[in-house]
């Protein structure tokens, strides 16, 4: 995968075109991750002990990560991903505008 956790992606497509966000969890079986600030899901909960309070809760929801772009920290713009190896043979993102290493 691409986007990995932290990094700072902005939406794409769906009801949150155009916000920003940052990666808080990634789920690699399902292909989506959690963005904050992104895809929030409304649940109804009831009160179930006394200093638990009852009513309606905003989270994020799991975003398909198709519909997110990754925002280079360097050149503050989007970007895709290409790999490259470092001389001590380790794999690294690099961004593909303006050729730094992401993250």
């Amino acid at each position: 995968m691409k986007i990995r956790k932290n990094d700072s992606v902005i939406c794409q497509a769906g009801k949150d075109k155009g916000k920003k966000g940052k990666v808080l969890t990634i789920l690699p079986k399902t292909q989506r991750a959690i963005v904050e600030g992104i895809n929030f899901a409304k649940r109804h909960t009831r009160r179930t002990r006394e200093e638990q309070q009852g009513g309606i809760i905003q989270k994020e929801a799991p975003i398909d990560i198709s519909n997110l772009s990754l925002i280079c920290s360097k050149c503050n713009k989007v970007t895709r991903v290409a790999y490259s190896f470092l001389k001590d043979a380790s794999k690294v993102r690099i961004c593909r505008k303006c050729k730094e290493v992401i993250g």
